[in-house]
């Protein structure tokens, strides 16, 4: 799928969001199922398995999601798989986040920690990048439990990788 298309349902999903009044919410639960997503190789497999009637996919979205998301975001991604696009789910999911933020003048800022951060971390760690990139960004974090220690934040294309398996390897390099 094209960057254009995917940039198209990204914008959409926004756009409906936003028009129901809950952008900011359902953007945090899209950016949720598309981390879940990517975990799960079964589930895109399943999503994108256009020999599976797109009732049956739709109602795999609508059983997983339905204590987990607000009703508009289970309606938004069963839309996309819906459209045959579930094997572009993550990445349109990402360009919805993406897009929402952008409409508020923010950057996204997805950050990897092994334990969940408090919310008094996280303001202090927006309040650190934002002054360290110039940027205004909004956090989404994730619970990974392949960083050992510290976190690694990824903000468009750049990584900064502050855990601690990396400041081992830097001071195996060191000596």
């Amino acid at each position: 799928m094209t960057s254009e298309l995917v940039n198209g349902y990204g914008e959409a999903l926004v756009a409906v969001a936003k028009a129901e009044g809950a952008g900011p919410e359902v953007e945090d639960q899209l950016f949720t199922v598309a981390r879940a997503v990517e975990k799960s190789e079964e589930l895109q497999t399943t999503l994108a398995d256009s020999a599976i009637p797109a009732s049956r996919r739709q109602q795999i979205v609508e059983d997983l999601l339905e204590a987990q998301a607000s009703p508009i975001t289970s309606a938004l991604i069963s839309m996309v798989v819906a459209a045959n696009r579930g094997g572009e789910l993550s990445s349109i999911l990402d360009a919805a986040v993406a897009k929402g933020a952008q409409s508020r003048g923010q950057s996204v800022a997805e950050v990897r920690s092994a334990v969940p951060l408090t919310e008094e971390q996280i303001q202090r760690l927006t309040a650190a990048l934002n002054k360290a990139t110039g940027k205004n960004l909004t956090i989404k974090t994730v619970v990974d439990e392949g960083v050992i220690g510290g976190i690694v934040t990824t903000i468009d294309d750049e990584v900064i990788d502050g855990s601690v398996r990396h400041r081992v390897t830097k001071l195996r390099e060191a000596f």
